[in-house]
C-alpha cells in the first residue's frame, strides 16, 4: 500500500473540483491533491464545444473546453498536486481516501479535509423501462456529444430526442447541424427542462419540433434501430390509449435526466437528500461528517456551470477556513425548507457562524412555470424577505441572497421558501 498524506483532498477534476481547489489555495491551503479518474481534467466541459459557457462567471462567452483551460491554466500555476486516470475506491468518515492507478497501484490517503467533486451521469433507457427490441442505435445524449464533438462519428441520420433537458436540446442542434434529420423532440411533462435560450436557439432556429406530453412507448428494430412508438400520456404521465404513432429513425437519444455520482458518499456515511440526490449540506456545503464537503452536479445538477464555479468556490473557501482551525458553529442549526412551488433548496441548513459573511444564497428551483412570481423566505409565520421575479422555470436555477444578519437578529429554527403568484 502507498501510504500518502495531504492536507485536503479533491475527488474530481471537473468544473467544481477544479473550482474549490482554486479557492482553497487562494485561501492559504497549499497541500491540496485532486484526483481525477479521466485521462484530463475539466470534466463534461471537454466535450462541450459549444458556446454560451461563462456569462456570469468571466463575463465573456466561451465553449465548454475555453471554460475549462482558464481553472485548468490557474490549478497548474499554483502547482496543486494532480493525478489522473486515477481511480477513488473509498472514501472514510475519518477522512481516509482509498485509490488506485496504473503507477502507484493502491493509494491511501490521509486527508484534513475531503471536497466531493464528482459530478453526475445520465439515466439510461433501462431506468426509464422503455420496452422494445435491443438494436443498436439507442444512446444517451450525453454519449452521443461525446461521439461527435470528440471522437469524431455520428451516431445516426433520421433522430428522435426523448427528452427537453438542455444536452437534449443542444444535440438537436447538434445532429442537425451535422446533417442528421431530427425528427422530433418529446417531452414527457407539459414543459420543457431546458434553458428557454436552448429552446430557441436549438429547435425553434432550425424549425425542430418539441412535443409537450408525449413519450416513447417501444423501441423496434432487430440489427439496427428502425422506428420507434410514440404516444401522448395523461396528467400521471401514463400513455393514453389509442394516441399511438411510429416514427421511422435509426437513432434515439435519451435526455432523461441526471444522476448525481455519489456512491462514494453514501458509502463514506454521508446524508443524502431523497429530492436531489446528493448530500445535505450546510450553507459552506459541508456534509453531516466534520470536513468532508460537496459541490457541484453531485450535489444538485446544476443549470449553467456559472453556477457549479459559483458553489465550488463556498466549498473551497469553507474546507480552508475548517483546515486553519475550525469554524464556529450555531447554537442550534436553522432548517431550510421549501415551500409551495419550490422543488428543492440549497443549502438544507444554516449552521456556521462566519462574521465576515454578508450573505448566504439560498439557491432553488420551481416546481413549474409561472410568471409575475414573489418569491417569499418565511420564519414561521413571519416573512423575514421576498424577491419578484418576471418568471421562472424548473430549468433555470433560482438565486435568493439573504443577509447574514437576519439569521443572527432573530432567534430562528427554521426558514421556509415559497414562489406565489404577485397579487396585483
Amino acid at each position: 500500500m502507498n501510504n500518502q498524506n495531504y492536507e485536503l483532498v479533491v475527488v474530481g477534476g471537473g468544473p467544481a473540483g477544479l473550482a474549490a481547489a482554486q479557492e482553497a489555495y487562494d485561501q492559504g491551503i497549499r497541500d491540496i491533491l485532486i484526483i481525477e479518474r479521466d485521462f484530463e481534467l475539466g470534466g463534461i466541459l471537454q466535450q462541450c464545444i459549444h458556446n454560451g459557457f461563462g456569462l456570469h462567471y468571466f463575463g465573456e462567452e466561451l465553449t465548454g473546453p475555453e471554460y475549462a483551460h482558464q481553472f485548468i491554466k490557474n490549478i497548474r500555476e499554483r502547482g496543486i498536486d494532480i493525478k489522473l486516470d486515477t481511480m477513488v475506491l473509498e472514501v472514510t468518515p475519518d477522512k481516509k481516501v482509498f485509490a488506485i492507478n496504473s503507477d502507484e497501484g493502491m493509494i491511501e490517503i490521509d486527508a484534513g479535509a475531503v471536497i466531493l467533486a464528482m459530478g453526475c451521469r445520465e439515466r439510461t433507457r433501462e431506468a426509464i423501462d422503455i420496452p422494445g427490441s435491443r438494436p443498436a442505435g439507442v444512446y444517451s445524449a450525453g454519449t452521443a456529444q461525446r461521439y461527435i464533438n470528440m471522437e469524431q462519428w455520428i451516431p445516426g441520420e433520421k433522430v428522435v430526442i426523448l427528452g427537453s433537458g438542455d444536452i437534449g436540446l443542444i444535440m438537436a442542434r447538434r445532429m442537425h447541424l451535422e446533417g442528421a434529420e431530427v425528427e422530433a423532440v418529446l417531452e414527457l411533462l407539459p414543459f420543457s427542462g431546458g434553458l428557454t435560450r436552448n429552446i430557441v436557439q436549438c429547435l425553434e432556429d432550425f424549425d425542430i419540433p418539441l412535443r409537450m406530453q408525449q413519450t416513447v412507448v417501444e423501441i423496434k428494430g432487430q440489427d439496427r434501430l428502425e422506428s420507434v412508438v410514440v404516444a401522448e400520456v395523461d396528467d400521471n404521465f401514463k400513455p393514453i390509449k389509442g394516441t399511438e404513432y411510429e416514427i421511422e429513425c435509426d437513432t434515439l437519444l435519451l435526455s432523461v435526466g441526471l444522476i448525481p455520482e455519489n456512491e462514494l458518499s453514501e458509502e463514506a456515511g454521508v446524508e443524502m437528500s431523497s429530492i436531489t440526490g446528493g448530500p445535505i449540506v450546510n450553507e459552506g456545503r459541508e456534509t453531516n461528517i466534520e470536513g468532508i464537503f460537496a459541490c457541484g452536479n453531485v450535489l444538485h445538477v446544476h443549470d449553467l456551470v456559472d453556477w457549479v464555479t459559483e458553489e465550488s468556490l463556498i466549498a473551497g473557501k469553507t474546507a480552508a477556513d475548517y483546515l486553519k482551525g475550525g469554524i464556529a458553529k450555531r447554537s442550534k442549526a436553522i432548517d431550510v425548507n421549501p415551500g409551495e412551488n419550490v422543488g428543492y433548496i440549497v443549502p438544507h441548513k444554516i449552521t456556521n457562524k462566519v462574521d465576515d459573511r454578508k450573505l448566504v444564497n439560498l439557491y432553488m428551483r420551481a416546481k413549474q412555470p409561472m410568471a409575475d412570481v414573489k418569491i417569499n423566505l418565511y420564519a414561521g409565520d413571519k416573512k423575514l424577505l421576498d424577491k419578484k421575479a418576471r418568471r421562472v422555470e424548473p430549468g433555470e436555477m433560482i438565486t435568493f441572497p439573504v443577509p447574514e444578519k437576519m439569521f443572527s437578529s432573530n432567534d430562528i429554527s427554521s426558514l421556509k421558501v415559497d414562489i406565489v403568484k404577485e397579487e396585483k
